[in-house]
């Protein structure tokens, strides 16, 4: 739907109607004292956890919720987020959470130094934060910004500059990051967004678009269910997690996309990067119950840990003051026009 500034105060008081983004801070449990930014933009409701790397914790749509949120529940900075495995306490899931710099995957130890698992930037807090609503003659919308950054006496200096777009009408959610090297030597640079679906949106209705040439499981269980990774089934009492390994298929300009659709709710949420500083990419299927979850994560390495990377050809590094930019556009797709016209994207991809 199409919004112009006129239009907009014709039929409202105040823009809070349509669109915010609000400063809060939670009050009770472990996410006391976190603090975040509620935002509305039409049909999208989200929140971005500014003491969390601005992280993006939850989205509902039409008062649908579309993500998953582990079974600690929403949960501030806390000191046991980077020891090691303890990391399974803390981590939200939600609609992404942003895996590195200096580590992804399983928590390892090398050369003395521990590292934790998928890094410590997703429990950082953001600084120089800032909201805005920009209403403009053609629309309006909503602009998070904030940096986060990950440092050591002696050690890396490493700033994630972070926007966050959500335009009125759109129904989507733009991710800008910007990555910078402000030490003066090279550093390894991981960085892996651990985007996830969960219940109503995903259920056993709901299936998995992608343009994949090909698809390996993670070990010997996952390679022997690959035939089932676009699929999800209904929930399993003490299953086990699949984790499939995809390579993909992009247009010229190196763009690609995944898709996950509930076809009961003709419902959709496609994931939209480019794979020039994105060429990995992981599906993590858990059809537990109670860990019921499908994660989908583009990735700057191969989705192994620091020390797996190390023994196998080093890592990738970034110069001194250079800079790299990461983007991923989230749309909610509803019916099956918008769900169709994102299906055959993905088939000319192939």
């Amino acid at each position: 739907m199409e919004y112009s500034k006129k239009d907009i105060f014709r039929h409202v008081g105040s823009i809070q109607q349509l669109l915010y983004a609000r400063p809060v801070r939670f009050q009770e449990g472990r996410s006391e004292g976190t603090n975040a930014y509620e935002v509305k933009c039409g049909d999208l409701f989200f929140h971005a956890i500014s003491d969390k790397c601005l992280d993006i914790s939850d989205l509902s749509y039409k008062g649908m919720n579309m993500t998953f949120l582990s079974k600690p529940g929403l949960i501030g900075r806390n000191p046991w987020d980077t020891a090691g495995a303890e990391a399974q306490r803390s981590i939200m899931c939600g609609l992404f959470f942003t895996c590195g710099l200096e580590n992804i995957c399983g928590p390892c130890s090398v050369d003395g130094k521990d590292y934790p698992m998928h890094g410590r930037l997703r429990t950082t807090p953001a600084e120089h934060c800032s909201s805005d609503v920009v209403i403009e003659e053609n629309g309006a919308k909503v602009v998070l910004k904030g940096e986060i950054r990950e440092a050591e006496l002696f050690g890396e200096n490493m700033v994630l500059r972070r926007r966050i777009e959500a335009e009125l009408g759109k129904n989507s959610i733009l991710l800008s990051d910007e990555i910078e090297n402000q030490s003066f030597r090279e550093e390894p640079i991981m960085l892996m967004y651990h985007c996830n679906m969960g219940y109503p949106f995903l259920n056993e209705s709901s299936e998995v678009f992608l343009p994949t040439l090909e698809v390996k499981g993670r070990e010997e269980f996952s390679e022997q269910h690959k035939d089932k990774w676009n699929i999800m089934e209904a929930p399993v009492d003490n299953a086990e997690e699949y984790v499939f390994f995809h390579k993909l298929s992009s247009d010229k300009d190196n763009n690609t996309m995944a898709l996950i659709v509930n076809n009961r709710l003709s419902v959709g949420l496609s994931i939209e990067f480019n794979m020039e500083n994105l060429p990995w990419f992981t599906e993590w299927k858990s059809i537990v119950s109670g860990d019921y979850v499908m994660g989908l994560e583009p990735a700057s390495v191969t989705p192994y840990n620091r020390e797996h990377h190390l023994k196998n050809g080093g890592l990738k590094t970034i110069a001194p003051f250079e800079k790299k930019s990461f983007k991923i556009r989230f749309s909610v797709l509803d019916g099956e026009e918008e769900i169709n016209s994102a299906k055959d994207r993905i088939r000319k991809l192939i």
